[in-house]
């Protein structure tokens, strides 16, 4: 069951202790909020029977509220009942304590999906006027290309341990000895010889060890595969027997076998990567994401790829597989086209974007993409140096999304996811793109009302 409620003035908000400031970072936050469009979002989610739920008002606001503060589930619910401005923020009438518990939080999460952030994240942006074709058809009545857009990639990593062969292996062989006696307690069968001690000491073997050779690394996963498969014959041998495995058990069974597949592959053919790797037994949808950087050269959780039109996010893809972000260019700029009516007058973007058909394509409907021309420079040297100059002011530009991906990283907790499903990810990181965008937006208000209050006249001063 599921109540609709009225949006929450801050006129209305009962506060013993007095009145609330209406000049409150929060109070303004919760103007910008589409809070209209997530309702209509979350309400279909909903049935008219039951026990009633919390608003979207309450799980929205409540995991805003966990990304500014950056923040766990347990400490949001005692901020939210100790502050009456996050109160008002979650659509409370009036105050008391927190109306929910953090496991509440999980649930939250899960009732908004990536359709819905992304919905919710295009209501966020003020829209401007569409332009209006001029003409009938062909190329006459295309409206003159203006705006920029900007486009990068960043990965958002998850709140896994540094991935080692040896250390996911020797979870998958406790895993498999651990259904064992799970299956052998509830049948009755006598316990196989699993070797667990031996096994156990081969792993510390070389865990404790301070220095790591090459060839004691491959004997620890040569020995650690066999036991895995040994202990998966067990259990198959189990189940032709007649046992039946319960779906979590099935389960772990897939993941693991998964593992020793992809493991065996890696070690007989000498090799360091394989499609679909499995880094992590607890989120096995994270992926190796090669990004080159200096503290990290491979980063392990979802890659994020959005563009910046005006300063305010859009979600282009999100994905926990590697992916070229080039390949998404012709979608975004379409976007584009049809959000606004016309093509941008500049694009934005890294070297990895430029090729022969993104430029052919950019020269065609007259956008500028920057970066190097590619081939010989110019002769000219006035033109040689008007082009440095104008690359080297689109790089300052495209700074704004650099600034983007730090902020969201160390203001925001996109530097390390710390939810442990893959819908609470994708959860989490369009919740952050859409607090950056709100924040824009009260930035933009606070320009405004400063240019307003210095355009008022000084009064006493003789003219």
């Amino acid at each position: 069951m599921y109540k609709d409620n009225s949006q929450l003035r801050i006129e209305d908000f009962v506060f013993p202790y007095g009145t609330l400031d209406p000049e409150n970072d929060w109070v303004k936050l919760a103007a910008l909020v589409p809070w209209e469009t997530a309702e209509e979002r979350y309400a279909v989610q909903f049935v008219n029977n039951g026990a009633p739920a919390h608003p979207c008002r309450m799980a929205l606001g409540a995991l805003l509220i966990q990304r500014r503060l950056k923040c766990s589930d347990g400490w949001l619910v005692k901020h939210v009942g100790e502050n009456p401005y996050l109160q008002f923020f979650i659509g409370m009438k009036e105050y008391g304590p927190c109306p929910f518990g953090k496991s509440t939080l999980v649930a939250f999460r899960k009732r908004f999906s990536e359709e819905d952030i992304a919905a919710i994240l295009e209501a966020s942006i003020p829209q401007p006027e569409k332009a209006e074709e001029e003409g009938n058809d062909g190329d006459e009545g295309e409206p003159p290309n203006s705006g920029t857009l900007v486009l990068d990639a960043t990965c958002c990593p998850a709140d896994i341990a540094y991935p080692q062969d040896v250390n996911l292996l020797n979870q998958a062989r406790e895993k498999l000895e651990k259904t064992v006696d799970e299956i052998c307690e509830n049948t009755g069968e006598n316990k196989p010889r699993m070797y667990r001690r031996r096994a156990r000491r081969d792993f510390l073997r070389l865990s404790k060890s301070k220095k790591r050779s090459a060839k004691a690394i491959r004997s620890a996963i040569r020995k650690q595969l066999q036991y895995i498969r040994r202990d998966v014959g067990y259990i198959v041998r189990f189940v032709q027997n007649g046992v039946k495995l319960t779906e979590k058990q099935k389960n772990h069974l897939n993941l693991v076998t998964t593992v020793y597949e992809q493991q065996r592959i890696m070690f007989e053919d000498r090799t360091r990567s394989v499609p679909h790797r499995i880094v992590s037994l607890a989120q096995p949808w994270v992926r190796p994401i090669v990004r080159g950087k200096l503290h990290a050269l491979t980063e392990f959780g979802a890659k994020l790829h959005i563009s910046l039109v005006d300063g305010y996010a859009r979600i282009e893809r999100l994905d926990f597989e590697a992916f070229n972000e080039a390949e998404d260019f012709w979608k975004a700029v379409y976007r584009y086209h049809d959000r606004y009516g016309r093509w941008p007058e500049r694009i934005l973007a890294d070297k990895i974007y430029r090729n022969q058909q993104t430029l052919a394509f950019c020269r065609e409907h007259g956008i500028r993409l920057s970066g190097p021309a590619l081939g010989r420079p110019a002769k000219n040297s006035n033109l040689s140096a008007l082009l440095r100059k104008q690359e080297y002011q689109d790089l300052c530009d495209r700074n704004v999304v650099e600034g983007l991906f730090g902020t969201g990283k160390t203001a925001y907790g996109l530097g390390r996811i710390s939810v442990r499903l893959e819908e609470s990810s994708r959860c989490v990181i369009g919740v952050a793109l859409l607090l950056w965008n709100l924040t824009k937006g009260l930035r933009s208000l606070w320009r405004a009302f400063l240019r307003f209050l210095f355009s008022l006249p000084i009064c006493g001063v003789a003219e």
